[in-house]
């Protein structure tokens, strides 16, 4: 057996979206932030990326999360999120899955009813809580970056439907907001194609017509998700398709997206400090958000999020890289 590689992994899905955490074999990235580090990965090593996300090791939804020494003291483990559409700032489910592993295979000092574990992200320092039973991580809270309403009631022309309205607000990721029922599109796995294709010509549109940066990270300018929102959501219990660019469904009800929600019914007033927010993903899983109080970011008004989901652990592997193999990047189909 022949590989010039072996990058070795857990892997794990938290509420039906995988994380395949690499926990050994990449080395440390250069960088004096994490932010930098996923810069320079993006610049220099994306075939490490494209390998591990891509067919014939991954698929088309595949998400990952790469381990590193974190950059700043005051946090246990860096994070690279990456998948098919490159590296994210943030990932929710990502974090959970990364939480998960860490507790249980030992990779941290677990302490039970919770053990803490501070994650260095390209966003930054995000607060992991996992709640431990018997050894088992049952679900883990994550204090996210804190997140804000970047504009409300915005509209963008969309080829096929006209004048689309959205809101659009940063959780970690930015995202657009857009009712179904504005679109005529049904909430129905059935119409998946439907939802995906009208989902990414709105984020298409508003990345040409309407185009967003974080205030105190201006190289946070893209919004690749779009929040399809079901008929009958409300403040309490929101159900949603999330689409994801280059063209893929979230299965889970995505951490940094119920984390820009909760800013987005925050900044309409439906939804105010303390209260929660369960979030409903397009195959029925869910997380439980709330707002713990408020915050800035930069010069606009924010909230802290706080995020409570549960990840599996779905198998170990160490993936390889023959010489000879005709894909050394992966492909796309």
């Amino acid at each position: 057996m022949r590989s010039s590689v072996v990058y070795h992994a857990v892997d794990s899905h938290t509420e039906g979206m995988p994380t395949r955490v690499i926990t050994g074999g990449v080395g440390v990235l250069p960088g004096d932030t994490m932010f930098e580090r996923r810069q320079r990965f993006l610049a220099e090593r994306d075939d490490l990326r494209t390998l591990l996300m891509y067919e014939p090791r991954g698929h088309a939804s595949m998400s990952g999360a790469i381990l590193q020494p974190p950059t700043r003291p005051d946090a246990d483990y860096g994070v690279l999120y990456i998948e098919v559409s490159g590296c994210l700032p943030m990932c929710g489910h990502g974090t959970m899955g990364v939480a998960t592993v860490l507790v249980e295979t030992g990779m941290v000092e677990v302490t039970e009813p919770e053990t803490v574990i501070r994650l260095d992200t390209p966003a930054g320092l995000v607060t992991t809580r996992v709640r431990v039973e018997d050894g088992r991580a049952v679900s883990v809270t994550l204090d996210n970056v804190p997140s804000y309403s970047h504009a409300l009631d915005q509209v963008v022309q969309v080829p096929g439907f006209g004048q689309v309205r959205y809101d659009i607000a940063y959780g970690g990721n930015f995202y657009a907001f857009v009712r179904l029922e504005e679109l005529g599109l049904p909430f129905e796995r059935a119409e998946k194609q439907r939802l995906l294709d009208a989902g990414l010509a709105i984020m298409e549109a508003v990345n040409e017509q309407n185009p967003v940066a974080h205030p105190e990270n201006p190289q946070i300018d893209v919004c690749h998700h779009v929040y399809l929102e079901a008929p009958g959501s409300t403040a309490q219990h929101s159900r949603h398709a999330m689409a994801i660019h280059p063209g893929w469904f979230d299965r889970s009800p995505c951490g940094t997206g119920t984390s820009a929600r909760l800013a987005q019914l925050h900044a309409r007033g439906e939804l105010e400090v303390g209260a929660e927010l369960v979030n409903e993903s397009f195959i029925g899983s869910r997380f439980t958000g709330r707002i713990t109080g408020p915050t800035t970011v930069g010069d606009r008004t924010g909230i802290l999020p706080q995020v409570t989901g549960r990840a599996w652990i779905t198998g170990t592997a160490q993936y390889m890289l023959d010489p000879t193999d005709p894909f050394p990047a992966g492909f796309l189909l």
